[in-house]
């Protein structure tokens, strides 16, 4: 087996506005995985951190890259618990081996969404920005027809951000949309559950990492206590162990978790998140972290294995229009479904 190593920088169409600051390109590593006997079947893979957020966003990644895609094409197999704490490579990884298992097919796993029989559900982002930004970027997505919108807060002054969900709630009951919001971690431990209280008031499904990861007492008196559920991300960040991941949902008792596979172990870590929130009747859906179309297309597949047949949560997949360029995937929207395309 060989393994070849490239990579790329991306560029946003627009400002990609969240807590950590503010991305106008994105730097992927591309992964691809051939038999040298036969080198027309391949698998490709997208292993992307994230600055100033992924657990393995290290300043030797591409030699730690390049040192694990040597063991692997040694060992011709994936070593998921030794690269535990380098989440992004392992899904890199793993989205080439199940390509080149699908014999070179991006479809990578046999699903109806794979047969082109079934759309996955997906909300519609609005980003951070101005209010009058927001506003646009909101009544665009409504356009769109989606009837699930999820709103980042947290960068603008929280009345003007309470107005815009007042607009939206003025138009559409909860039957007709739901609402979901994400802080980033915007709040405080002291102002969190009076920000809770506010938006509670506007029937939202709920809110994702209200006040900074690391606060466990201060997030389960939060998850305790919140008249909206809450749903955990970067909270997960860097608990990789199976253990960790087990005690965090014990002590926490969050209503949902959020898993992205870039950030939170790979396909291999996420089905343990995912298993063990079922256990303690914990909600779950699936969201891309700012991928090429590799990546996105991966993330679809592997949600559409997770939670099918028949997807009925939105998910958290881009639409494939986040850079000016992208990758052509055989993916495509239809009002508020991402789709396969023909052929």
């Amino acid at each position: 087996m060989k393994i070849d190593i490239s990579e790329r920088t991306f560029h946003f169409r627009q400002p990609a506005g969240t807590s950590r600051g503010i991305y106008t390109t994105r730097h992927s590593y591309f992964v691809t995985a051939y038999e040298e006997c036969n080198p027309e079947v391949r698998g490709i893979g997208e292993c992307a951190p994230l600055p100033d957020l992924s657990c393995d966003a290290i300043p030797d990644y591409a030699h730690v890259l390049q040192r694990v895609c040597r063991q692997v094409e040694e060992k011709r197999a994936i070593p998921f618990d030794e690269l535990r704490p380098y989440p992004s490579i392992l899904f890199g990884l793993e989205c080439a081996f199940a390509q080149l298992k699908a014999h070179g097919s991006p479809l990578l796993f046999p699903t109806p969404f794979a047969e082109g029989k079934e759309g996955i559900p997906i909300n519609g982002l609005v980003w951070m920005g101005s209010y009058d930004e927001m506003l646009r970027r909101l009544d665009a997505k409504l356009q769109m027809g989606f009837h699930c919108v999820k709103l980042k807060i947290g960068a603008i002054d929280f009345e003007k951000e309470l107005d815009l969900i007042r607009h939206l709630r003025t138009t559409f009951s909860r039957a007709e949309m739901e609402l979901r919001v994400d802080a980033n971690g915007g709040f405080t431990p002291k102002n969190a559950m009076r920000h809770l209280e506010a938006l509670s008031r506007f029937d939202i499904h709920s809110i994702e990492q209200p006040i900074r990861q690391g606060q466990w007492r201060e997030m389960a008196q939060l998850c305790q206590s919140s008249p909206l559920p809450i749903a955990l991300d970067e909270e997960l960040i860097g608990v990789n162990s199976y253990e960790a991941k087990c005690e965090l949902l014990d002590r926490i008792k969050p209503h949902y978790i959020v898993m992205k596979p870039s950030l939170h172990g790979g396909m291999y870590g996420c089905d343990e998140w995912i298993r063990q929130a079922r256990l303690r009747h914990i909600g779950s859906w699936i969201t891309s972290a700012l991928e090429s179309n590799v990546g996105l297309n991966a993330i679809a597949h592997y949600a559409a294995r997770t939670y099918g047949p028949h997807v009925t949560m939105p998910q958290g997949l881009g639409t494939g229009q986040l850079f000016t360029d992208n990758i052509d995937m055989p993916l495509q929207t239809k009002g508020e479904q991402l789709w396969v395309t023909p052929s």
